[in-house]
């Protein structure tokens, strides 16, 4: 009766540690900028940060205000991956969007290979805003987890 016990005692021990999952952000951001002045990236942050540092409660009966200071919310050490712009002084650049698409499925499959899988994918686009405007990006957020 005791080895039955312990045995299931393990079970459970076993599926606790498989159902823990950790989660990561990719980000690409690519330029819509016309004539190709603007710069387009793949960032991974190096480094975590707890959400509760910088998050505050915000009420009609107490209405102060977490005053964390911007430099502690930011992430100093991060990966910078270059991607090309999608126009240049032509126009769209066909070759640079399969030359980023590349260089994504690189970071993507080696993802996977350290154990991460891709759980999510979601994107938007800030784009010119008409006359004068000139600017824009395309974001996608790629979520990982493993």
């Amino acid at each position: 009766m005791k080895k039955i016990a312990l045995f299931i005692s393990l079970l459970g021990l076993i599926s606790l540690d498989l159902n823990a999952q950790e989660y990561t952000v990719i980000t690409s951001v690519e330029s819509i900028v016309p004539s190709g002045l603007g710069r387009s990236r793949l960032i991974s942050s190096l480094e975590a940060k707890d959400y509760q540092e910088f998050t505050s409660v915000q009420s009609e009966e107490d209405n102060t205000r977490n005053k964390s200071k911007r430099d502690e919310i930011r992430v100093k050490n991060f990966e910078e991956t270059k991607l090309l712009n999608f126009f240049n002084i032509g126009g769209i650049r066909f070759q640079n969007i399969a030359a980023n698409d590349a260089i994504i499925t690189s970071k993507i499959n080696a993802m996977v290979s350290e154990g991460w899988e891709l759980a999510f994918v979601t994107s938007g686009v800030e784009s010119d805003g008409g006359k004068g405007d000139g600017q824009g990006i395309f974001i996608t957020r790629y979520i990982f987890k493993r």
